[in-house]
């Protein structure tokens, strides 16, 4: 693999894509930890169709410790792996207790049920927090290794090879940035090439011309 300087290669990305709110839709922090949680292995589309009667009914962390799962499932029952999700919403709401009391590192996050590094890196970047790592979601998983900038398909490996390659001051932009041309440029088939900002750089570019 050639010696690609990734850390000045990648910036008409994050310029392309910087501060670009998360798919996502949510009002609080609260919401936005609730809607990352549902929206692992399902579309952030279906989330926030779903997900606005869920929080009108709990629009809290207070009022969400006094749900139980029977009075959850009706809101989240046509949300993929809802019983897990429900189960560990119930768990968080009842450690933290208090919208105040959601946690702002990713050690604290990744101590909650249901909260893995990519949850954690989206809840940090989207509540403006110091990036503790690199958003690795199912698009960036396709996308890094194209580019060349990663190998592999482990999402844990992938977040390490793009920590070791840019610097710590874009790892909060990265991993979004990276998703968002995977969302619409970089697509599963027929990626849109040509009109792609890191073209010049490209690895399956290269390979495909």
């Amino acid at each position: 693999m050639e010696n690609i300087n990734w850390q000045k290669e990648i910036l008409p990305l994050l310029k392309k894509y910087k501060g670009k709110k998360h798919p996502l839709d949510y009002n609080s922090m609260y919401e936005l930890m609730v809607a990352v949680v549902l929206s692992a292995q399902d579309s952030d589309r279906n989330i926030n169709k779903l997900a606005p009667p869920l929080f009108a009914a709990y629009p809290d962390m207070k009022a969400l410790s006094k749900a139980t799962s029977e009075s959850l499932f009706p809101f989240v029952n046509k949300i993929r792996n809802f019983g897990n999700k429900t189960k560990w919403l119930l768990q968080i709401a009842s450690t933290l207790k208090d919208d105040k009391n959601i946690p702002t590192t990713m050690e604290d996050l990744t101590a909650l049920p249901g909260i893995g590094r990519k949850s954690a890196n989206v809840i940090m970047r989207e509540a403006g927090m110091k990036a503790e790592g690199i958003i690795v979601d199912l698009h960036v998983v396709r996308v890094a290794p194209r580019l060349g900038v990663a190998t592999g398909v482990d999402p844990k490996k992938i977040e390490k090879q793009l920590m070791d390659v840019l610097a710590p001051k874009d790892w909060g932009e990265a991993g979004m940035a990276i998703s968002f041309l995977g969302r619409e440029i970089c697509r599963p088939t027929n990626p849109k090439c040509p009109e792609c900002v890191m073209n010049k750089v490209c690895e399956y570019y290269k390979a495909s011309k």
